[in-house]
């Protein structure tokens, strides 16, 4: 007899029952029931075939990017180039004629050719600038140039390009801090934030976190070749979690659940074995990567049994599930569940 839980239904053993059909909880690649996140996206689809700047904000791991995806895939754009940038990655390594691309030698190691740069590269499509909140003030200076004039020059060029492109944003810092701390520009920041779009954080809408958590877990069970299943107390206890790391954080616990679990049905005690992988993760990272085994004050069996364990978690990673992380390695599956456990 299946029980009803909100829009989750449980099976006979109390797991949550996956549907056979996300298409209703879908806004192309976005899962969302919440009424907050609906909003959203129903702004973004009113404006999606405006050429209007829009700045998405909210935390790390919010979906942020999908909802960008959302907006090109619904503009008179779609057909064209969609081009990403992560303005943390180019901060200090960018050049100019990156972005704007050069003439043929225009300078020493330019290529005979010239190069389009990626303001080009975006012409008729849509750039989406990550992390504007990071980007340098030289870069922001020749960003607002090509909003303002519609132009713009390649390095070493007389001859200046119209540009045509929709420019989409996305932060998880608060930029109005950032022109107060004279970090970004106040002018760019107004032409950006045309269309403002907040994504609230996982914390603040619990009722998408069932329905995401069977999404994974429907994923992951395809990617893996399982059939694991979520008990009541599982989904209970995910949705009083923070998740400061948001959608993410929730996707990558899942996965490792996925993973680890050995039985069929993931427990209440699965999950507590997950995160407690979590909390030693980072301290077998240190250790392996930062420091000298013999400098700490630790005997050998301490310091073995954190290499066998980063070893074995390493191989269930790599190998999918832990019977297969057992055949690499030789051993019975009982075997590295008992030694991770342990």
């Amino acid at each position: 007899m299946e029980k009803y839980d909100g829009y989750v239904l449980y099976d006979e053993d109390n797991c949550a029952i996956i549907p056979k059909d996300f298409n209703k909880y879908k806004t192309e690649n976005i899962i969302s029931i919440n009424d907050k996140m609906k909003d959203i996206i129903s702004l973004c689809l009113r404006v999606a075939k405006s050429d209007a700047p829009v700045l998405i904000t909210g935390d790390s791991g919010v979906g942020k990017e999908l909802l960008t995806e959302l907006i090109h895939n619904n503009s008179n754009r779609k057909e064209e180039s969609f081009i990403k940038i992560n303005c943390a990655s180019i901060v200090d390594g960018l050049k100019e004629s990156e972005f704007f691309g050069y003439e043929a030698g225009s300078f020493t190691g330019a290529s005979r050719f010239g190069k389009k740069g990626i303001i080009e590269q975006s012409q008729k499509g849509t750039l989406f600038l990550d992390e504007i909140g990071e980007m340098s003030l030289n870069l922001q200076s020749a960003l607002l140039r090509v909003i303002q004039d519609g132009k713009f020059l390649r390095v070493g060029g007389y001859k200046e390009i119209k540009s045509d492109i929709r420019i989409i944003c996305a932060t998880n810092r608060d930029l109005k801090d950032l022109v107060e701390q004279g970090l970004f520009r106040n002018d760019l920041y107004f032409r950006l934030n045309v269309i403002p779009a907040f994504i609230p954080p996982l914390s603040e809408r619990r009722d998408d976190i069932p329905i995401l958590s069977l999404y994974y877990t429907d994923y992951f069970n395809k990617k893996y070749n399982t059939t694991k299943k979520l008990s009541r107390n599982v989904i209970e206890a995910l949705i009083d979690k923070d998740w400061t790391g948001n959608v993410r954080e929730l996707k990558n616990k899942i996965e490792r659940l996925i993973l680890i679990t050995i039985n069929g049905i993931i427990t209440i005690e699965d999950l507590r074995y997950v995160e407690s992988i979590n909390q030693k993760e980072g301290s077998v990272y240190y250790v392996n990567q930062d420091m000298d085994y013999f400098e700490t004050n630790r005997s050998l069996k301490e310091i073995m049994d954190e290499f066998e364990y980063n070893i074995l978690t390493k191989a269930v990673k790599e190998h999918g599930s832990i019977r297969k992380a057992a055949k690499a390695l030789r051993v019975n599956p009982s075997t590295i569940s008992r030694k991770l456990k342990k």
